[in-house]
């Protein structure tokens, strides 16, 4: 079992900026990246951004490509790691719930991910 913990959600104003993070810890010899998914109200879940578990891969959404950065500080030889999300210029569209998910690929197929956190809530306020 993969425990992940987030944090960092909350209500920001269009433009402004916020950092995610999440921390994973429990079994994760067997993962090999990190990820973020996001859902909006009446919306599907979808895919924002991916690292691998050294950090050296990263994969992102079209949508947030040169405004969020997907950043990891894993400790070398240690089975905990905690991805960061930071975003920047955020728009009205960036509102919802935040999920960070352990899995075997980087890349945006929710099914690649076998754990999933419980979701923080970004707001963008006009």
């Amino acid at each position: 079992q993969v425990h992940l913990v987030e944090s960092g959600g909350g209500l920001v104003q269009a433009g402004g900026s916020q950092r995610l993070s999440c921390e994973a810890s429990g079994r994760t010899f067997t993962s090999f990246a990190m990820g973020w998914f996001r859902q909006a109200p009446g919306k599907e879940r979808e895919f924002v951004a991916a690292i691998s578990w050294s950090g050296g891969l990263t994969h992102y959404a079209d949508s947030v490509k040169g405004r969020f950065t997907i950043t990891t500080d894993n400790v070398k030889n240690t089975v905990k790691n905690t991805v960061y999300l930071q975003m920047n210029s955020l728009k009205l569209e960036d509102t919802a719930v935040y999920y960070c998910a352990v899995g075997r690929e980087v890349g945006g197929n929710p099914r690649a991910y076998d754990f999933w956190g419980q979701g923080t809530q970004v707001t963008v306020s006009a």
